[in-house]
């Protein structure tokens, strides 16, 4: 079986068939025979086209399926009843590799091998092993603000999994081989070799140690997203699992809109059609459309939480309100159970004009690589140890063109990198065959880990990036733009060429997102009174069945539950100039409020054990776990944000919005009645209006003090994070700068020297500067 490249036929209803449609018609043994699984489907879509779909049909007959469709889903083709045909599978299948059963998401990542990875060899363990499946890291920093863990290491994911092999990986090139072992040796906790599925919570622990209750948030409202489970049921989070998860399209709605006569139309929690979206090749056609790639969407539907570079990639941000009405008078839908306003989509989102390029966006998968997605067979505790690209591997530096920098620039963690060119590769790695293959002209643009972007070229003086979407783009180099003198504007050409500093410390994203979402406080309250509990999404993962779906898959049950419940809001919502600080590779990044926990939990017997609590991380030798958090928001924009906006900003150097004058009075609450002029509260009856929050005595945008004191943590899985570091704060900040001169507007025959006498607009003022600087130079050289 493995000789038959193929993918194929996913499935056919996402919780088995419980809400099928009856068949129209009875299926005798001649119809079966004639028709196999088409006897009850037939109008259902080819899950794809061309050569392999082809393969796919060749195949089926010889399983007695003339469609090919149990060579991935199992079952028996000759059945003449659902029970029947849902049941066992051709016994030559299962010795070939194929489907031992029925298998109603052939793409479920625990069964995928002998689905998916009849042809896709590896996949699925690598998949089980990433980021994707594990979400380590989202537990390992969760758990870090709660202080239930105080290590950098991996140590929890959402299954028991050994790395077996060790750190040489599994795909990708010598160089990448190479290049990831020596990371992983150098960086065992974030690359370990082993993790183990998150503890239960034993209730009886919580009333002494209520901090514990991080764990029964993290079970239940953050471990719904990874691959191992399908989504939860609510709008905008449908979606399949395993392979399934990404390469099946859901609409947010969660209707089928297929030709499919046994599948359900009026129920959400659908496939929206029974074909497969991938690469360029794979086309989707949906009525009248015709689509390639994978859409952002589909990223979203798991991508809305924690850094959100989904939806912000998309340009939205949740919000309280969702105004405005519509004609009805009613307020927006709720997508993924949140309000969303539009603030601006990334310049590789948005759908407009472009000198030189077609009319479209970019869709994620366009620079997120295979390792990205499926993982390389380690086992990445971070985002940043699975990740294998940087914004320099195509548009390099003023400096030097992508293909003269070495392997690593980027991620250097304050190490000198050896200056030996990574080149082009004109070779693909073997699993980038299987998707769209382009001419490599020149080259193929190599990523800064040693693998090839099978889709970006160098062709003459340009870097062309072919989009799955079917479009390509010229992408923007830094090095021939300053060689040509092309900058947009003065301020590019200073902030990149001029002040070197810049290129060599900072992320490209640093200066160039122009917003992130920043949701301050992080109120949770957790409930183990009278018994009761929620959806437990480490038990749905690891509540198995033989056929590969979950706990959580039967549509109309969010699956198994667990002890406690979760009930959550916030302090405030800000978009506008992250803070800055250090990121794990040591480079000066936005920040943006991680897990903020502040915490209430009831214990079983109905006390309250912790009132607005904040724990303490070992972060600094000892900080709130309000976390700030390391990202790349996914907010780029072609004007970056201004030189003001960092270096005459409290907020970008970490000492909060304005300084840090407003938010605060946490620790104490506030009363808000009739009072006499002293304060003094004048009814006997009255109540809080805000509760008091005792550890926090500063605003929470605020995370470092004029002095250098750190107040809260900063990231929780890298070593090097932190605020920035007080000697570069210091050169940074350029607050009161106007003062400089302004001071000095009293004495009237020094102003009435320098002064113009009319009005002096901004480029006029940023002359006198220029005057100034170059008067001062010449009166020391003289």
């Amino acid at each position: 079986m493995r000789r038959f490249c193929f993918f194929i036929l996913f499935f056919i209803a996402t919780a088995g068939f419980a809400a099928a449609q009856d068949v129209p018609h009875e299926v005798t043994p001649d119809l079966a025979a004639e028709k196999g699984c088409l006897s009850c489907h037939e109008g259902i879509e080819k899950f794809t086209t061309g050569a392999m779909m082809e393969t796919i049909e060749a195949i089926g007959p010889d399983y007695g399926d003339p469609a090919g469709c149990v060579v991935c889903h199992g079952g028996n083709a000759q059945g003449l009843t659902a029970e029947q045909a849902h049941e066992g599978t051709h016994p030559e299948l299962a010795d070939a590799g194929g489907p031992h059963m029925f298998y109603p998401d052939p793409g479920a990542v625990w069964i995928a091998d002998k689905s998916c990875g009849q042809c896709h060899d590896g996949y699925a363990e690598r998949l089980i092993k990433s980021l994707m499946n594990t979400e380590a890291g989202k537990l390992q920093g969760n758990l870090w603000s709660w202080g239930v863990i105080d290590t950098h290491r991996s140590v929890y994911g959402n299954y028991d999994l050994v790395d077996e092999d060790g750190y040489v990986p599994t795909v990708g090139t010598e160089a990448y081989a190479e290049y990831i072992t020596a990371y992983a040796e150098a960086h065992p906790d974030q690359l370990p070799s082993s993790m183990e599925q998150v503890p239960d919570v034993d209730v009886d622990e919580i009333s002494e140690h209520p901090n514990l209750a991080g764990i029964t948030y993290s079970r239940q409202q953050c471990q719904r997203c990874h691959v191992g489970v399908t989504g939860r049921e609510k709008r905008g989070d449908f979606r399949g699992a395993g392979c399934s998860s990404c390469h099946v399209p859901y609409s947010n709605d969660g209707f089928y809109e297929g030709g499919d006569p046994t599948i359900a139309k009026d129920q959400p929690g659908k496939l929206m059609t029974h074909q497969m979206q991938a690469t360029r090749k794979s086309k989707v056609k949906h009525g009248d459309l015709e689509y390639s790639g994978i859409p952002n969407e589909t990223c979203s539907s798991c991508h809305n939480r924690g850094k959100r570079i989904g939806v912000s990639y998309q340009g939205i941000m949740e919000f309280p309100y969702g105004s405005p009405y519509d004609p009805q008078g009613q307020k927006q839908p709720k997508l993924h159970t949140k309000n969303y306003v539009f603030v601006k989509d990334d310049l590789h989102h948005q759908v407009q004009s472009r000198p030189g390029n077609p009319e479209g966006g970019m869709l994620c998968q366009d620079c997120h690589t295979t390792v990205d997605m499926h993982g390389d067979g380690n086992l990445p505790g971070t985002t940043l140890a699975q990740v294998e690209i940087e914004c320099e591997d195509c548009h390099g530096t003023v400096s030097k063109f992508p293909w003269e920098l070495p392997l690593g620039y980027g991620e250097e963690f304050q190490l000198e990198l050896a200056d030996n060119p990574r080149g082009l590769t004109e070779d693909l790695t073997a699993e980038q065959y299987m998707a769209e293959v382009y001419e490599p002209e020149d080259g193929y643009l190599l990523t800064a880990r040693g693998n090839p972007f099978g889709n970006v070229v160098k062709k003459d003086d340009k870097v062309i990036l072919h989009s799955a979407s079917g479009l390509d783009f010229e992408v923007p180099v830094l090095k021939q733009i300053s060689l040509d003198g092309t900058w947009k504007s003065p301020n590019a050409e200073v902030a990149m060429n001029r002040v070197g500093q810049h290129m060599e410390s900072m992320e490209c994203y640093a200066c160039h997102a122009d917003w992130a979402p920043q949701c301050y406080g992080c109120h949770i309250t957790v409930d183990y009174s009278e018994g009761k509990t929620d959806v437990d999404w480490i038990n749905n993962a690891n509540a198995r069945e033989e056929n590969g779906l979950t706990a959580d898959a039967p549509l109309g049950t969010n699956g198994l539950t667990g002890p406690g419940k979760v009930s959550e809001t916030r302090s405030y919502l800000r978009w506008e100039e992250p803070v800055l600080g250090i990121n794990g590779e040591g480079r000066v990044s936005p920040l943006m409020p991680g897990c903020q926990v502040i915490t209430t939990v009831i214990d079983k017997d109905g006390n309250t054990v912790a009132h607005n609590e904040t724990w303490m991380t070992p972060d600094a030798g000892g900080t709130k776990g309000l976390d700030h958090a390391a990202v790349q928001p996914h907010t780029a924009g072609r004007e970056a944000r201004s030189c003001e906006s960092c270096h005459n900003n409290p907020k970008a150097l970490g000492y909060g919005i304005s300084g840090g004058r407003f938010m605060n009075g946490y620790e104490d609450g506030f009363v808000v009645d009739l009072e006499t002029a002293d304060g003094t509260i004048i009814p006997n009856r009255t109540q809080l209006q805000s509760q008091p929050v005792p550890s926090l005595d500063h605003d929470l945008s605020r995370i470092v003090t004029e002095d250098g004191q750190q107040l809260v943590t900063v990231g929780s899985h890298w070593p090097l994070t932190g605020p920035l570091p007080q000697e570069m704060r210091e050169k940074m900040e350029r607050t009161g700068l106007c003062m400089g001169c302004h001071q000095n507007m009293t004495n009237e025959d020094l102003w009435s020297r320098v002064n113009s006498p009319g009005f002096v607009d901004n480029e006029e003022h940023q002359e006198v500067m220029n005057q100034a600087v170059q008067a001062l130079a010449k009166e020391k050289s003289e």
